[in-house]
């Protein structure tokens, strides 16, 4: 008898901790749901301003940006930060920095180590 009463004390103990690990689970879940559907949501608008801006960029450019960006884990244009492809990391040399230097504003540069595409901004280090 008495076997009995402590397995059944030890029946109700673990029921209890199963609600709590219950509760905590539907918690989880919730605020799961809660982050997807704001990712949906950025998606959504980010999807759409990037369709505006690209109905501003010529065919060919957006082309080579798309196949560059499969190919290089989601990333086809980096920026040029201080004389560094900010995609590989690594520091142009002195050959292609005047190279940058030298191209036409609307010429369209790509790093010599990873081919992403190079955005020249006031940080370039030119």
């Amino acid at each position: 008898m008495e076997r009995r009463e402590s397995a059944q004390e030890r029946v109700e103990e673990l029921a209890g901790r199963l609600a709590s690990v219950q509760s905590k689970i539907d918690d989880a879940t919730a605020r799961r749901d809660e982050a997807s559907a704001g990712i949906d949501a950025e998606l959504a608008s980010v999807t759409k301003q990037r369709e505006v801006v690209a109905g501003s960029v010529p065919a060919d450019l957006l082309r080579l940006y798309d196949k560059l960006r499969e190919q290089q884990g989601g990333i086809g244009a980096a920026k040029l930060y201080q004389r560094r492809c900010e995609g590989c990391r690594l520091e142009l040399n002195i050959t292609e920095l005047n190279d940058v230097r030298a191209a036409a504003p609307d010429t369209v540069l790509r790093c010599e180590n990873c081919r992403r595409i190079l955005v020249r901004t006031s940080e370039s280090g030119l």
